[in-house]
């Protein structure tokens, strides 16, 4: 099949009208102008920017598809088999994004919105498969999923994750709020509150958290964004703020070892202890 994110394009506008009529006419305080405009203008920023990765992705899964040592027939089993191969691939690929800063790097991107809605949704890394992301899918090629069907899981986990960005849904029943990842799940996520950060990585099922301890349920009102905004609505400084920080941590630090283990480290990592990862935050809270 391929990619289908294009055909969800007129639920996606549907929803955010929707969303911004509620949050006019009910006074809610969901969406800013400048905001919406940067986060919509990101993602029309990643359509672009895929065009220009997804063939030589999509080439690389199919070399390593050649060398498959089975192969798995898009039946009902096989369909099933490939959203749980694909969304257990999108957990670990999430949770390094959180933890390895070069991966942040790209990543930040969708968390640097100090608002929780659908556009939020839409702001979208124009970085992420030009340093890598596909690479935490290179298995599924190999184990016999067909590289078209995997472009089609993504596409599915994608459009799934969209809706998940709104704080008009508030929880939903508790077998829903169990198994699959939620706006409530999500709100927690994106939030800069200690106790929140780095937590339910999840794309479709949140029991992947659950199951390796990254879970944790919504309590207090989320403070949305990063632990340092970087407080620009400029798209292009949004898309490569971190990268150009990286450089700039890279080329000031003392000796080859700091060097690496600002690009290969946890964001917030420094040599010198003037910033602290998220781990190093957490235990100085504990003393």
């Amino acid at each position: 099949m391929g990619d289908i994110t294009n055909y969800a394009i007129p639920f996606f506008i549907l929803t955010l009208i929707i969303e911004i009529s509620i949050s006019i006419y009910g006074n809610k305080k969901y969406y800013t102008s400048k905001d919406a405009i940067a986060s919509i203008s990101m993602g029309l920023g990643s359509i672009a920017t895929s065009l220009l990765t997804k063939g030589a992705k999509f080439g690389i899964f199919s070399f390593i598809y050649a060398y498959r040592i089975t192969e798995i027939p898009m039946v009902f089993w096989g369909i099933v088999l490939l959203i749980l191969a694909d969304d257990f691939s999108y957990y670990w690929f999430h949770r390094l994004s959180h933890r390895v800063r070069y991966f942040w790097a790209s990543h930040v991107v969708h968390h640097s919105s100090t608002h929780y809605n659908l556009s939020t949704a839409l702001r979208q890394t124009w970085t992420g498969e030009l340093s890598g992301s596909f690479l935490f899918y290179a298995w599924m090629p190999l184990v016999g999923f067909d590289p078209l069907w995997i472009l089609t899981a993504q596409s599915i986990s994608l459009i799934y994750q969209y809706w998940i960005h709104t704080e008009v849904i508030k929880v939903l029943p508790a077998p829903i709020e169990y198994i699959f990842n939620t706006p409530s799940h999500h709100r927690v996520h994106h939030a800069s509150d200690l106790k929140y950060l780095d937590m339910n990585y999840a794309g479709i099922l949140i029991i992947w958290d659950r199951l390796f301890g990254t879970f944790i349920k919504e309590s207090e009102t989320p403070k949305y964004g990063l632990v340092t905004n970087i407080k620009t609505y400029n798209i292009i400084r949004i898309a490569l703020s971190e990268w150009r920080s990286v450089f700039i941590d890279v080329w000031n630090a003392p000796g080859i070892l700091n060097k690496l283990k600002y690009i290969w480290g946890p964001p917030g990592w420094s040599h010198d202890g003037s910033r602290l990862t998220t781990d190093q935050m957490r235990n100085k809270v504990r003393k």
